[in-house]
């Protein structure tokens, strides 16, 4: 795939549904990107993909470097990232990064966004999910036992996407964003945040997307997949 294009595996809504039992190969997500979010067989933890590295984030708060070649997944969401914008600047929360990746992007109101922020971060707040205890069980259901950390003075990266409102339900619409320290130790899917002093952002705005579906999936194939967005905003913070 050329820079800059999304590449996704699956649909959220599958996940709210409680697909989650297969997947594909991380090698082959990597393929197609170098940065991205997603998660593992049967959602047990949080996946960030950082320069074509995947790490996989528990809910005991360990984070484990993923071998693609033995490892499946759900659900991704990668990009083969090369910024067209970067900058330095502090970011008091989810708020003040939406108003200020607005402003850098005015008219990607309807694109989609890819986001790196690397630095120090005064406080991040992260929820890691444990994964689920029955077959199909619901992401809903899954994210009501999620584990919650704060990490202060934690040096590290966020990586993420903004997504229009329109595709609610294939990913997740507005902004949704992982971190991982610096270390390689920490990390989750992001409640809240704040920079300590000014961070180095890139981002791209992006106008391909490519979705493949899963194939030979009863649970996908038997699974409804109706349009649950309080769910999803539930769930995702």
């Amino acid at each position: 795939m050329a820079y800059n294009e999304i590449f996704q595996y699956s649909i959220i809504s599958a996940l709210v549904d409680g697909v989650a039992s297969h997947g594909t190969p991380i090698a082959r997500i990597l393929e197609h990107g170098d940065h991205g979010l997603g998660t593992f067989r049967n959602m047990v933890g949080e996946m960030i993909v950082l320069n074509g590295d995947v790490y996989q984030m528990k809910a005991d708060g360990s984070v484990v470097h993923i071998n693609p070649e033995e490892t499946v997944t759900p659900f991704a969401t990668v990009t083969r990232f090369k910024p067209t914008i970067t900058k330095r600047a502090a970011v008091a929360g989810k708020a003040s990064l939406e108003r200020l990746l607005t402003g850098l992007f005015p008219k990607a109101r309807n694109h989609f966004l890819v986001v790196r922020m690397d630095g120090v971060f005064k406080e991040v707040n992260v929820r890691t999910a444990g994964g689920q205890t029955t077959p199909r069980e619901g992401m809903v259901s899954v994210c009501a036992r999620q584990t919650t950390h704060t990490f202060k003075n934690a040096k590290g990266t966020i990586v993420g996407f903004r997504c229009p409102q329109y595709v609610m339900g294939v990913n997740v619409a507005g902004d949704h964003f992982h971190f991982i320290a610096e270390d390689r130790q920490q990390g989750g899917h992001i409640l809240a945040f704040e920079t300590d002093g000014d961070v180095d952002i890139s981002a791209a705005q992006m106008s391909k997307f490519h979705l493949e579906l899963p194939t030979e999936d009863d649970e996908f194939n038997e699974a409804e997949l109706k349009l649950q967005a309080q769910d999803i905003k539930k769930v995702e913070g």
